[in-house]
């Protein structure tokens, strides 16, 4: 069979024209057996990727993976290994039948892929995750090291330190004979666990196809770098889109693709002509990039029973009750804001949303002009600190008064009078 080409056909059926010993890695993503029909149209419409997850019994489902599993293992050289992804619709029963296939013994990992998505209306849980098992053929499989860099919690300079047990069996900092710490090996990071937490595809990357349950090239990448070398050959039974054929491209693997869907080979051929891949901001910058709000601005928002919104300089949070069965936006001044500033920013971010209430946070005392260019029903409120700043400052003018006068009477318990 070719390599780097996309196949059109049933794969249990291609796979038994690949040379046995021939493949490096196999990831595959089939259906997950969701018993529905899945749609999805592309960009700007023109064309509807559909394929069928229906299934006469779970048995049947389970038959068509066991028998590429087979193929797959069959295919497969002795160093080489099988990544299947799925969900917790059929995870458990998959789980069995690799083990099955390729042999307890040669389980290695269940990989969670974690990410963010908005919620739905169903009830329980929101599902945030999914599952790749990864099985060797062999125990001498091969296996790339990746390293993540350390938490901010860990102490790096004790990381660098070597250790030793006591007599005790107790893990302590070796020393020498002066009793200084003895530095340890060069240290790469943290080797990557099994927990991914990869970014699902943004609906307007440039990436997005349109096919249904498209899976970024990203995560693709991180299996490929974990148990494939340049030049090694990746097979993909059920290639859809092509993702994986992407990947393999991008990082100067050979590959295979096989997908039944005449529509999916198409697409799939276009992409590997294209090489569109996104980036995520998320992974480059790290989520503490996207976070702007200041502690004193958190615990406002917090207070007043809000969501903070990050990257919106005209609304800095959500009521988490609504006005209405509306939601209602709410901005904090900031240090060097006018009042009629903070309202016109705040309008303009709601402008046509209809919102029922705007609240804004006054957070110093200004002047308020009555002259502003334009309608507004901003309700706005002052925060806990101004009006505690307030209060102090009356009750010191008022003290001053009393001393001018001279003295302050106070009232002691019982009802009397003390005269200051």
């Amino acid at each position: 069979m070719e390599i780097n080409k996309i196949i059109h056909g049933n794969c249990i059926e291609k796979l038994k024209e690949v040379e046995a010993n021939k493949i490096d890695l196999v990831y595959f993503d089939p259906p997950f057996f969701t018993q529905k029909k899945h749609s999805l149209t592309n960009k700007n419409n023109s064309k509807t990727y559909e394929f069928d997850d229906k299934y006469n019994s779970i048995e049947e489902y389970l038959f068509v993976i066991e028998s590429v599993l087979e193929q797959s293992k069959r295919v497969l050289k002795d160093t080489g290994s099988v990544f299947l992804h799925c969900d917790k619709t059929a995870s458990h029963n998959i789980r069995v039948i690799m083990d099955k296939v390729f042999g307890r013994n040669n389980f290695q990992s269940e990989i969670i892929w974690s990410y963010k998505r908005w919620s739905n209306a169903k009830k329980g849980l929101l599902n945030s995750h999914q599952v790749i098992f990864f099985y060797s053929k062999t125990q001498n499989f091969k296996f790339n090291t990746l390293y993540t860099d350390y938490s901010a919690t860990t102490n790096i300079d004790q990381i660098l330190q070597d250790r030793e047990r006591n007599e005790n069996g107790k893990s302590v900092y070796k020393r020498d004979e002066n009793g200084n710490p003895i530095l340890g090996k060069e240290k790469k990071g943290v080797p990557l666990s099994d927990v991914w937490e990869i970014p699902y595809l943004n609906p307007k990357a440039k990436e997005r196809t349109g096919y249904p349950t498209q899976k970024p090239v990203l995560l693709l990448n991180q299996v490929l770098n974990i148990v494939t070398d340049e030049g090694d050959l990746v097979l993909d039974p059920f290639c859809g889109s092509g993702t994986t054929c992407v990947s393999a491209k991008s990082l100067k693997r050979n590959f295979i693709g096989i997908d039944v869907s005449a529509d999916a080979v198409e697409l799939a051929n276009s992409r590997l002509e294209e090489m569109i891949i996104s980036e995520s901001n998320l992974l480059n910058k790290g989520a503490n990039d996207y976070f702007e709000k200041t502690e004193k601005e958190l615990a406002t928002l917090q207070n007043i029973n809000a969501f903070p919104v990050q990257r919106n300089s005209g609304i800095d949070g959500f009521l988490k009750e609504h006005c209405d069965g509306v939601p209602v936006p709410v901005k904090i001044q900031t240090e060097y804001e006018s009042i009629e500033d903070a309202i016109e920013k705040l309008e303009k971010a709601c402008y046509g949303k209809n919102y029922k209430m705007k609240i804004l946070i006054q957070t110093r005392e200004t002047g308020i002009s009555r002259l502003f260019g334009f309608e507004t029903d901003v309700t706005i409120l002052k925060s806990l600190e101004l009006q505690i700043k307030e209060l102090t400052n009356k009750n010191n003018e008022r003290l001053a008064r009393g001393l001018q006068n001279g003295g302050l009477s106070t009232k002691l318990n019982g009802g009397s009078t003390l005269k200051l």
